[in-house]
């Protein structure tokens, strides 16, 4: 997994703007797949950024670049709680909500639509965006925005200015692990 992939697909997580990113990554074996993860958690651990495989195949892998402590405190808010235990969730901890997720992902030919809260889209949009069925949305960005179309605006925007900045630094040669904000 290369450093300009990690970075297109995962830079507003790496500047500690979001909370997690997700994306498909090729690989010629599950062996090399394993220690791409383990060398790029071991390089990243020390800044709060894991990366795991949600899901995989003999080639492919769904990575989810993520920020431990920002996942953790966005699954105690009262209103994901509520999205995660009314589509079956125990909420027991983030590592036994991550596991379910990785269950779902595993047996479920949709993506789960909660997923969103794993992502730190906002709670409204991910509640609206399952009680809609995907339907009747403000506008269409990184997500289906259902609440406060103008700062999810300002968000995108956000997020594809650190993308593009975090891009050109790393094509100059700046490491992913000195453009990651430790938290």
């Amino acid at each position: 997994m290369s450093e300009e992939m990690i970075v297109r697909n995962s830079a507003p997580t790496l500047a500690g703007l979001k909370t997690a990113n997700l994306f498909n990554c090729s690989f010629d074996s599950e062996r090399e797949m394993t220690a791409s993860l383990r060398r790029w958690n071991e390089a990243l651990s020390g800044k709060g950024i894991c990366m795991i495989p949600l899901r995989k195949s003999a080639k492919r892998a769904l990575v989810y670049v993520y920020r431990p402590g920002k996942l953790a405190k966005d699954l105690l808010d009262p209103r994901a709680q509520e999205i995660l235990r009314s589509n079956g969730y125990s909420c027991k901890s983030t590592n036994s909500c991550l596991k379910e997720l990785i269950q779902r992902l595993k047996t479920q030919e949709e993506f789960p639509h909660e997923i969103g809260l794993f992502l730190g889209y906002p709670t409204e949009d991910v509640r609206l965006f399952i009680e809609n069925e995907a339907r009747n949305y403000k506008f269409v960005g990184c997500w289906k925005v259902y609440g406060d179309e103008a700062e999810a605006r300002k968000t995108f925007a956000k997020f594809k200015k650190c993308t593009d900045v975090y891009s050109r630094l790393q094509a100059k040669g700046t490491s992913v692990v000195r453009l990651t904000v430790a938290t």
